[in-house]
């Protein structure tokens, strides 16, 4: 049974979710929070797997209780999947940055709620390939700077890892990645595997966040050289 806990300040979303998501049968709702130290503190108590976790909330937000999350090594074993209206929600790389495993959209269709849950909850992260190149898209516009790229971290991979790298930031799923580079499925697993291990990314969804802040994808553009 798959362990979720709720965190949002809308009472009837996370009734709403409850049903939905206790109607799969494989998932129970062990809690809910009306905001973010709310979710932190039942997170701990209640030894939740999944948080679904909504951005704008009073006093700590989402994005501070996903970053005490994932700084918080009896958490280790926590994940944290966004809740956003993604096209309006400027937060999501942030988010992604704080240490969340990937986001829905809060209009997502039922059994695809159910299914984020179990992606996540096995280790997997919840980034489709189209949503990770709408989100590597939006990054272009943000006036923030980038980080200056950082070649150590990159030195670490070989010439084949960064490629695949750089494909799996562009949004292209394991299957994708194989056909572009002439790989079976397996190899590009294990691929995507290694990388996260030299980089101790916790998982796909961490692999985009490194990728982007040490240049290795150009928002909108061409991988870097």
């Amino acid at each position: 049974m798959i362990r979720v806990l709720l965190a949002d300040d809308q009472a009837l979303i996370r009734a709403g979710f409850r049903v939905l998501l206790e109607a799969a049968g494989d998932i129970e709702v062990v809690g809910e929070a009306a905001d973010g130290e709310q979710a932190v503190e039942l997170a701990r108590r209640q030894r939740a797997d999944v948080v679904l976790m909504d951005i704008r909330m009073p006093g700590v937000d989402g994005l501070e209780a996903t970053r005490r999350i994932a700084a918080d090594d009896d958490l280790a074993g926590v994940k944290v999947i966004i809740l956003t209206t993604f096209e309006s929600d400027e937060y999501v790389f942030r988010a992604l940055r704080c240490g969340a495993s990937g986001f829905l959209v809060k209009d997502t269709e039922p059994e695809e709620l159910a299914r984020a849950v179990r992606v996540v909850a096995r280790g997997d992260a919840l980034l489709s390939p189209s949503v990770t190149r709408q989100l590597i898209r939006s990054l272009a516009g943000q006036p923030e700077p980038r980080t200056v790229p950082d070649r150590e971290v990159l030195s670490r991979l070989t010439e084949r890892e960064r490629e695949v790298l750089a494909l799996v930031a562009e949004g292209l799923s394991n299957d994708e990645i194989a056909g572009r580079l002439f790989l079976s499925p397996l190899t590009t697993k294990t691929h995507v595997s290694r990388i996260m291990t030299k980089l101790g990314a916790r998982d796909r969804a961490q692999l985009v966040v490194i990728a982007y802040e040490t240049g290795l994808v150009v928002p909108g553009g061409s991988p870097a050289a």
